[in-house]
């Protein structure tokens, strides 16, 4: 379309190479933008920390989100979309936040911390985690001159971060060298038995922790990680106050409970996905073939298992083998895989459906929640393919 010149005329449509070039030219103003309001989040985290205020206000984070979506229904644009470009806005400004040590008291002592398998993928994670936070971190691993007897020695905390398969014999070897005043720590992905390891190793403080999210992770804000205390609430306390401050989501378990969930929120998980992924494998459909007709729904799972299996077979062995739930959670499995056969075997509508009813019962008011989740999931799904 032609626009009006001021004397009455008119200019020629503009091409698509000057579309494109104004809108790099707007992208890079809204860059700047953003650079500056990063720039006051700064300010915001300085502020918080002098004045011994949390991260987290939720009621402004509320307010901010109703006002833009107001603002963006005034001004023509979709809503939706304008409210999760302002979430991943908030989420990056309280992990800002957060390296800037907002919930860090000003007087609080820097602690140093050794990471045993400080060059693993978690490992890694945990230094810059403790890093950001201030703390001293004193890195060991197989190819470091620092021996982990000697860390932990001088260390306030020792954290294990070594495969499970070795995690009690490396915590049987670092736990006398640990200071009755000091920290042992964990995390491994079962409890149990790291943890009564620690607590026969060392009279020091005891702490086990399970961070619920991959080394991949894009940001700490808002993943959650498990703590079970031992012994020593000091201890545990620091380390639970360290994490929130971090932007982690603590929750506090004792070493048992965590292995009973864990069987369901990994074993589970992990075997099904596993289940899904061989079956694909062997029935002889090659994957390229499935794709033209994939559903969003379908991608999803294949996301998943790809993920799954792109990844370290010894971790994932040994989350399932080690967790002492393991054996009844597969073969509860089993069952329910033999009994759903049998009815769609049987052509058996009915008792489809009272299966159908029973499992939707047992989400309950959940079901909404995973409705509304999921379909921003395959939103942002078909976005990107």
């Amino acid at each position: 379309m032609s626009a009006q010149t001021p004397d009455g005329g008119t200019t020629p449509p503009r091409t698509l190479p000057v579309l494109r070039a104004m809108i790099d030219a707007l992208d890079r103003e809204l860059l700047q933008v953003m650079a500056r309001r990063m720039a006051l989040v700064a300010e915001v985290a300085e502020f918080k920390r002098a004045h011994g205020i949390r991260i987290r206000d939720a009621q402004r984070e509320a307010d901010v989100l109703r006002d833009r979506h107001e603002r963006a229904v005034a001004l023509g644009l979709p809503p939706g979309e304008i409210e999760s470009i302002f979430r991943v806005l908030l989420r990056s400004s309280r992990d800002h936040q957060a390296t800037l040590r907002a919930e860090i008291p000003l007087d609080e002592r820097p602690r140093t911390v050794a990471v045993v398998g400080g060059h693993g993928k978690i490992g890694r994670l945990l230094v810059r985690l403790f890093g950001d936070l201030g703390h001293q971190v004193l890195v060991v691993d197989t190819d470091t001159a620092l021996g982990a007897t000697d860390a932990a020695a001088a260390a306030d905390v020792t954290v294990v971060s070594v495969p499970i398969e070795h995690t009690e014999a490396v915590i049987r070897l670092v736990g006398p060298h640990v200071r009755e005043d000091a920290l042992l720590m964990d995390v491994t992905s079962i409890k149990a038995a790291p943890v009564a390891a620690m607590l026969e190793a060392t009279r020091g403080s005891v702490v086990g922790t399970h961070p619920m999210f991959g080394p991949s992770v894009h940001t700490l804000e808002g993943q959650r990680i498990v703590v079970c205390r031992a012994r020593g609430d000091a201890w545990a306390e620091w380390v639970a106050h360290t994490f929130a401050a971090r932007g982690l989501v603590v929750t506090e378990a004792t070493a048992e409970q965590h292995d009973r969930v864990m069987a369901v929120v990994q074993v589970l998980t992990h075997f099904q996905t596993q289940v899904l992924g061989l079956t694909l494998a062997r029935l002889g459909l090659p994957l390229g073939e499935t794709m033209p007709f994939t559903s969003p729904a379908y991608l999803l799972e294949l996301y998943v298992a790809a993920r799954h299996f792109a990844q370290d077979p010894a971790l994932y062995g040994s989350i399932e083998m080690r967790n002492p739930r393991t054996g009844e959670v597969t073969a509860a499995f089993h069952e329910a895989a033999r009994e759903l056969a049998d009815v769609i075997a049987r052509g058996d509508q009915p008792a489809f459906a009272q299966l159908f009813g029973d499992v939707r019962a047992f989400f309950g008011d959940f079901t909404e929640e995973a409705l509304h989740q999921s379909s921003f999931l395959i939103d942002r799904i078909v976005e990107r393919t």
